[in-house]
């Protein structure tokens, strides 16, 4: 935390519990990750945190297998983002500030613990 905040990468797939097969499927495929119970929506989600595994594993594979919808593009910003980090790009502040820039692009309708403005802003004091 050079810079004062913590940069964590990670994706989550979701699905109904009643379709939980799909979820453990994606979990051996990957052969990491980790499953846990949403009690907000009802569904199981699959987490992957933590860089090699993502540069190592689900980058490569989504780049040869793109994804068929407008995730893609997310998921294009998502790559981008871990291949910084893998520069450690996120230690400094311009590297970072571009970083929360291209994830304040993703996934729009999500929920954020920060909003990226007020991010940039920290980082610009």
């Amino acid at each position: 935390m050079v810079v004062g905040w913590e940069v964590r990468p990670g994706l989550s797939v979701s699905q109904n519990g009643d379709r939980a097969q799909v979820i453990l499927s994606i979990q051996e495929y990957f052969g990491c990750g980790t499953l846990r119970p949403d009690r907000s929506d009802k569904t199981l989600k699959w987490e992957c945190r933590g860089l090699p595994v993502l540069i190592d594993r689900i980058v490569p594979h989504f780049e040869a297998y793109p994804l068929q919808s407008a995730k893609q593009e997310d998921f294009e910003l998502f790559a981008d983002i871990c291949r910084r980090m893998d520069r450690r790009d996120h230690l400094l502040r311009d590297g970072l500030e571009g970083i929360v820039r291209l994830a304040g692009r993703m996934n729009p309708s999500g929920k954020r613990g920060y909003a990226p403005a007020r991010i940039i802003e920290a980082l610009q004091r």
